[in-house]
């Protein structure tokens, strides 16, 4: 650090080209400086000065050492403000993976919001995934932060629950459910269903195949789709309907309907997941975010 303070005296004295008035500036009595000026001569081993009564002029030496210091000091200066700039959680690069409905819900608003709050911070994201493909990739890191439908057990992960959903059955609107204000889980009974992959072990699967096992129903399954764009596209084309969580309806096609589900309510989560003992501050500054917005 003696280095650095030598060069900060040194270009400060060449601005000034005056002892007095460069110690002024320092806020420093003029003999520590003229000795510290002395220092460095010493250690560079040529003088930087010349020296009169009345003035101080840069040698030809001085000269070309104050280019190479004032860009030394600026590099020290920058990295000071990108080590801040890191610690303040403003820049850095994090990928974000979105299950469907939070795809077309949520993510236009985040997007926005995180360009605003943290526009030094590189986000990439992804759409359309499904919760066992979230979490395989933030175990493989190619995502670093998941908003993904509970419950996930994988003691890597720390999971915390954003907000529930209510659950909507999408239907075409020229069939006879649409014509209801509100839809029971009988109701679907013999009724074409489109769901998320089986194979692909969707949270959303799961939840349409225990509302039908608790209301002591078989589901009847016609087609199994890994996007929820896919799904409401095959329900304005009238292949079936679809249980799908509310912030799907952001998906408002030609032909389709949206009734809400009930007798009983029903409701899903969504959560927001990254690898446990991940503390960077942007990805903290980013979680913020996203609690705020959720």
């Amino acid at each position: 650090m003696d280095l650095l303070r030598h060069l900060r005296y040194f270009v400060v004295v060449a601005e000034e080209r005056h002892f007095g008035r460069a110690a002024e500036r320092l806020h420093m009595a003029q003999p520590p400086l003229s000795q510290q000026i002395r220092r460095l001569e010493a250690e560079v081993g040529v003088e930087l000065f010349v020296r009169t009564t009345r003035r101080v002029d840069l040698t030809a030496a001085g000269a070309a050492y104050l280019l190479r210091a004032r860009t030394i000091l600026a590099s020290v200066d920058a990295a000071a403000d990108e080590a801040r700039r890191v610690a303040a959680g403003v820049v850095g690069r994090l990928a974000i993976g979105c299950v469907g409905s939070a795809t077309y819900s949520l993510l236009p608003a985040l997007s926005r919001r995180l360009a605003e709050e943290l526009p030094g911070v590189d986000f990439a994201f992804r759409g359309e995934m499904l919760v066992s493909d979230q979490v395989e990739a933030l175990r493989r890191g190619t995502i670093d932060i998941a908003l993904l439908r509970p419950p996930v057990a994988d003691g890597m992960l720390t999971v915390t629950p954003l907000r529930t959903e209510r659950l909507v059955v999408a239907v075409p609107d020229s069939h006879p459910l649409a014509a209801r204000r509100q839809i029971r889980v009988a109701d679907l009974e013999g009724v074409d269903l489109i769901v998320h992959s089986a194979d692909r072990r969707s949270a959303m699967y799961e939840v349409v195949r225990r509302l039908f096992a608790d209301a002591g129903l078989t589901p009847r399954i016609r087609h199994e789709v890994d996007e929820s764009s896919t799904l409401v596209t095959l329900v304005a084309g009238g292949l079936g309907a679809a249980v799908v969580p509310e912030p799907v309806t952001a998906l408002s096609l030609d032909g389709v309907a949206f009734r809400p589900l009930v007798r009983p309510a029903r409701s899903v989560e969504l959560a927001v997941a990254h690898l446990a003992g991940r503390s960077e501050p942007h990805l903290r500054r980013t979680l913020e975010v996203i609690a705020a917005l959720s």
